[in-house]
């Protein structure tokens, strides 16, 4: 993006009150998107990219909800492969390819994924393995991602598998599989990345607004920071709110199911850069898998459960949850996992459409743009964090259709997110290499606020990576409204609960301090 549109693309308190009084004032945009996630956002931007008047409305924070709570990967699609989905399995490999060559280099890696083979290892389900990673490679080449970015699967010795995972149990170990897929720096950064890239191209991008009524053309809503009821206009209504799109369009019926992480230490795991694959015993290609993350991190994961009730703000990670994880994970480590090792948890909720009868795990990861008969609210739902940009197209085709818009078609297959360079210009960026993974080519900005004043140079705790400029940062460009904006949704912080509350006190100072030089 140039410099113009980067000031453009600055969320601020100044900018959301200014605007959300517009809106309420009577302004009518030809589309209003409700939700903040990776869906709601890509959606803004899709929109916005089109030359489309844009308002999203989100009632708490960019990524509050299941976009922050995701397993960090970006995936080629090697389960639904396993489920006879090739078309899907083909869709997430091209937008693989997307994220990570054209539109959020910044933001994604290649990642190793080690999957090992034990003496009792059964040989069908080893070979099935082998067989998926060769047909996941065949996408690979098909989507035209180099295998110098993702490179080929291949075999692996003992010894080689021992040295890319020290912490595999040695013994019965016949080497494994090594295969590559793409892993995000955050997808918490991803959501704020596409909601500024969609503020720069003049989308309204309002948080803390609760929708509480839609119909196709108009959002009751409440602005959550006044307690004041306003009403928002426009041609088309999408809703994009995820789990909970249910509660407003009662016609949708989701069945979500619950994905629980832990979170770990990787030197007390022994996990290098390599993620760990372990197989659910008793089940065909389904697995456990432990995920090196930057920062020294690790996240253990994933269950697929049903969730009982309505969905919660938040969702709290079961102990059957965690015993399961630390289980599964610890058939194959030479010291077994224990509830000592937990630094914290996390669970997202998949918006999967409702089949009875079948096993949230066998529910079809497709998306669907339903429109409701009677409200003529559009609704996208379901998907992978991997094919938002693929939900996004689709909902806002829908919306230009049934809304009568004059738009062309869909272009966020090759615009660059904010940030985002080529991995060659990345390389060159003049700025810690943790600011760059974060920040990419906007990660000299944020060094400089240090340089300008030393005392944002600091680190908001001893040991902390995380500085004071960049919870600065976040409050005068990322839309950061309050403390826990900052250690949940930009910083993630709040993913450890010990350093969340080390850093609090300084996070709410620096917050408040921020937010007053912004009024």
């Amino acid at each position: 993006m140039t410099g113009t549109n980067v000031i453009h693309a600055s969320l601020t308190a100044r900018r959301r009150a200014r605007e959300l009084d517009a809106l309420a004032s009577g302004e009518r945009v030809d589309v209003i998107v409700v939700g903040g996630g990776v869906t709601g956002a890509g959606v803004a931007l899709d929109a916005a990219s089109r030359g489309l008047s844009v308002a999203l409305v989100e009632a708490h924070d960019l990524a509050f909800g299941t976009s922050r709570f995701s397993s960090k990967l970006v995936h080629g699609g090697l389960r639904y492969l396993a489920h006879g989905h090739v078309g899907l399995a083909r869709e997430s490999a091209v937008e693989r390819d997307i994220l990570m060559r054209r539109t959020a280099v910044h933001l994604t890696r290649p990642m190793a994924q080690l999957f090992p083979r034990y003496a009792d290892t059964p040989s069908r389900d080893y070979a099935l393995t082998a067989a998926g990673l060769t047909a996941g490679d065949a996408l690979r080449r098909l989507a035209r991602t180099p295998s110098s970015l993702l490179p080929r699967p291949r075999t692996v010795p003992a010894a080689q598998a021992l040295t890319l995972v020290p912490a595999l149990r040695e013994a019965g170990l016949r080497g494994g599989l090594l295969a590559f897929d793409g892993a995000l720096t955050d997808d918490a950064r991803l959501v704020v990345a596409l909601a500024r890239t969609a503020a720069g191209l003049g989308a309204r991008v309002l948080t803390r607004v609760r929708a509480l009524e839609l119909s196709a053309e108009r959002v009751r809503a409440r602005d959550e920071l006044t307690g004041e009821t306003v009403e928002l206009r426009g041609r088309q209504v999408i809703n994009a709110a995820g789990v909970w799109s249910g509660e407003l369009v009662p016609s949708v019926r989701l069945r979500p199911s619950r994905g629980s992480h832990l979170v770990l230490d990787a030197r007390s795991v022994g996990l290098g850069e390599t993620a760990l694959m372990v197989p659910v015993p008793g089940e065909l290609n389904r697995f456990v898998f432990l995920l090196p993350q930057p920062g020294g991190r690790v996240y253990l994961g994933l269950t697929d459960e049903p969730l009982d009730g309505r969905p919660t703000d938040v969702t709290e990670v079961p102990e059957s949850d965690v015993d399961f994880l630390l289980d599964v994970a610890s058939r194959v480590l030479a010291r077994p996992l224990t509830r000592d090792d937990v630094l914290g948890s996390f669970a997202g909720l998949r918006p999967l459409l409702d089949n009875p009868g079948d096993r949230t795990a066998d529910l079809s990861r497709e998306h669907a743009v339903l429109t409701d008969p009677a409200t003529g609210v559009v609704t996208v739902v379901g998907g992978k964090l991997t094919t938002y940009r693929v939900m996004a197209r689709d909902a806002v085709d829908r919306a230009v259709s049934r809304a009568g818009l004059r738009a062309p078609e869909s272009r966020t297959a090759r615009l660059p997110l904010v940030g985002s360079a080529k991995r060659t210009n990345l390389a060159t960026v003049d700025a810690p290499r943790r600011l760059v993974g974060k920040y990419g080519s906007e990660a000299p900005r944020v060094a400089a606020l240090g340089e300008v004043d030393p005392e944002l140079a600091r680190p908001l705790f001893p040991g902390c990576p995380v500085t004071a400029a960049e919870v600065v940062w976040a409050v005068r460009h990322e839309g950061a409204l309050d403390v826990d904006d900052v250690l949940h949704r930009r910083t993630r912080l709040g993913l450890v609960p010990e350093e969340a509350e080390a850093a609090r006190p300084i996070v709410s100072d620096l917050v408040e301090r921020s937010l007053e030089g912004l009024t």
